[in-house]
């Protein structure tokens, strides 16, 4: 194959009154933005996500709500890599996603194997080991189907547990005051007189709530 030299790259000049020109200012051109806010994107999903679902699956209230989150994203995954239901649904096609569903898929049903021995009195609890790994995988998921800011929605339980952390630490280091009794969130319901059952319960319904949301989304695009 004969070289054909250097590509031409997108310049701009800048006119002096005297009509001469400055030398040209090589520019980032519109794909190389997209590529480096896509880049920016999937570093603060990755970011955001894997911290956030550790601080809630290590607790053992809590560690189940996952599986809501990944039958949601098995779903969406799903009618990603079908081209008619994409099409149907306004979703961007991916044929290559076909894999992620039985990620998910699999992740599901790990979920109800450690749930089988999570139940009270528990035998096996979730450490940084499990929790890393499982919310690395919802976030590579959600960046790899283009559905990052669903994952909010989706993932709302995760949301709230690591907001009040967040917010309870900012306010005592600025004001010196607690928002609540103590966070994440669900052990200042238990603090309130609220039984581990109630707030257990409770939770799961709220997961339930935010992965219909999710997936109601779907026909209301």
């Amino acid at each position: 194959m004969q070289y054909q030299g250097a590509q031409p790259v997108e310049t701009i000049s800048a006119v002096t009154p005297a009509g001469s020109t400055t030398p040209s200012l090589t520019l980032f051109t519109a794909a190389t933005w997209i590529k480096l806010f896509a880049l920016v994107i999937t570093y603060i999903t990755q970011a955001a996500t894997t911290p956030t679902v550790t601080i809630t699956l290590q607790d053992a209230n809590n560690n189940i709500l996952w599986r809501k989150t990944a039958a949601a994203l098995t779903a969406f995954t799903y009618v990603t890599g079908h081209l008619f239901f994409a099409t149907y649904l306004g979703l961007e096609h991916n044929p290559n996603v076909h894999e992620l569903t039985i990620l998910c898929a699999s992740l599901t049903g790990a979920s109800l194997g450690f749930l089988w021995f999570n139940a009270p009195p528990a035998e096996v609890f979730m450490g940084d080991v499990g929790a890393l790994a499982i919310g690395g995988a919802i976030g590579t998921v959600a960046v790899m189907i283009k559905q990052e800011f669903l994952l909010v929605m989706i993932g709302g339980v995760f949301v709230m547990e690591a907001l009040s952390v967040i917010l309870q630490v900012a306010s005592f280091k600025l004001f010196r005051k607690r928002i609540f009794k103590m966070t994440p969130i669900h052990h200042h319901f238990e603090l309130t007189g609220w039984k581990e059952t109630t707030v257990i319960v409770r939770f799961w319904i709220l997961s339930i709530i935010f992965a219909l949301l999710g997936l109601a989304t779907l026909k209301l695009r």
